[in-house]
């Protein structure tokens, strides 16, 4: 069993324990669906309490790196984390860093561009019929909204603007990309949308959607990329004049 069992101290067993089996799991030193030693086992290795250990292995479940299991051939074991819990987890990650002001706001505008704009160019070579018809849906219903007597509520614009980004995220037909893109579209995304909603001009912004589509409809990935990038210099904008006023 490749757990590092020394170097715990008197302080913080519990958290002490678990983050020594988290780094094992963590390296790759204890595998998918392996079985950790029982807690009366954990406890002799790290001279510990029972319910120290039982603690530990409670924060680990709760971070879903481990399960537990009744019966005979029950007990602890590394758990098999599903795209949709990563994805889970790391949107709430991200939601509580940004909440609590642990990312500066545009520390997180260069990200999500920087991170977007990898995407475009699988978008504007793989992108579907679909993916199109979602982006250009979103772009002519912020369009209209300007248009109309009866505008989109703040809430409904900067719900469409998230699905118009996601979309062009799933265009780009890269799993990873799209993990990695989550905690900026569910996270990020909606921030920037709440400091920036009273000021922004939403016009500006369904023309550079609807641009960014025809561009990917198109598969010109140049001009695709000078959309987003205006898009991204108006988001900087908004966030400097903001924090100006």
């Amino acid at each position: 069993m490749a757990i590092e069992y020394s170097g715990i101290t008197r302080e913080g067993l519990s958290k002490q324990i678990a983050d020594a089996i988290r780094d094992a799991i963590v390296d790759g030193r204890l595998m998918v669906d392996e079985r950790l030693p029982s807690e009366t086992e954990l406890a002799e290795r790290f001279g510990v309490s029972r319910p120290t250990v039982r603690e530990a292995l409670k924060r680990l479940a709760a971070q879903n790196l481990i399960r537990t299991q009744r019966g005979p051939t029950g007990g602890a074991f590394v758990n098999r984390l599903s795209w949709s819990e990563a994805h889970d987890a790391l949107v709430t990650t991200s939601t509580l860093l940004i909440g609590m002001n642990e990312i500066p706001i545009e520390a997180a505008i260069e990200a999500r561009f920087a991170l977007e704009a990898a995407c475009v160019p699988f978008a504007a070579e793989r992108r579907t019929d679909d993916h199109l018809a979602v982006l250009r849906a979103e772009a002519a219903a912020q369009r209209g909204d300007a248009l109309t007597d009866d505008p989109l509520t703040d809430e409904a614009f900067c719900a469409s603007d998230v699905r118009f980004h996601r979309a062009l995220v799933e265009a780009a037909d890269n799993p990873v990309l799209s993990f990695q893109m989550a905690g900026v579209i569910e996270a990020m995304q909606p921030l920037m949308n709440m400091l920036t909603y009273r000021m922004r001009d939403r016009t500006r912004i369904a023309d550079l959607h609807a641009a960014l589509a025809d561009a990917l409809a198109a598969r010109d990935t140049d001009a695709a990329l000078a959309a987003l990038t205006a898009l991204g210099d108006y988001t900087r904008d908004l966030a400097r004049a903001r924090r100006a006023g």
